[in-house]
């Protein structure tokens, strides 16, 4: 009896150097992939495919809407009616600055005349790459101003729906007078 109780009172030593070291390489490694690894989820809205009676006797609100070309863009208000042709610029790139600013333009005219809106159709040719797309959604949805003293994002149009561009000759040529910026 006295083997087995001096067995049982002997204390193991447990080396745990080795996950000590794993530890320390891996906690690191973890947090630099969660740095580099940011989700981005934009908000986008769908038409309805089913419209309601009650829906289609209502006369629709003017869409605003933005064509982006393969050489331009074309700011349309009410849809149809071109208000602002952004041509590229000399370099062949998008001018995202001209756009922005004339979009906030259109932001102040509207609300000036007492209509709030938040959403903007954007349509794109089938030519038109992805990274534009996201670079044109960022542009339309809000812009970097001042305030005080601090650099915030201001909202344009947050509500973005993606579409087809129509074909460039069934567009109307024509400025709205009610719009004219």
């Amino acid at each position: 009896m006295r083997r087995l109780s001096k067995r049982n009172s002997e204390e193991a030593d447990v080396d745990v150097t080795s996950f000590i070291n794993l530890v320390i390489v891996l906690v690191p490694v973890l947090l630099m992939g969660m740095v580099l690894s940011r989700i981005t989820v934009l908000d986008l809205k769908l038409p309805d495919i089913a419209a309601g009676p009650a829906q289609q006797q209502e006369e629709p609100p003017a869409q605003l809407e933005l064509i982006v070309r393969t050489d331009y863009f074309d700011l349309n208000y009410p849809a149809g009616i071109t208000l602002k042709r952004i041509e590229k610029t000399a370099d062949g790139k998008y001018d995202y600055a001209k756009l922005t600013l004339y979009l906030q333009e259109i932001k102040r005219q509207l609300a000036d005349k007492g209509i709030e809106k938040r959403d903007i159709y954007l349509l794109s040719e089938k030519a038109i790459d992805y990274q534009t797309l996201v670079q044109v959604m960022d542009t339309v949805r809000s812009y970097r101003t001042t305030v005080i003293t601090s650099v915030v994002n201001a909202e344009l149009f947050p509500e973005v729906s993606l579409g087809d561009a129509p074909p460039p000759g069934e567009q109307t040529q024509a400025i709205n007078p009610g719009v004219s910026p």
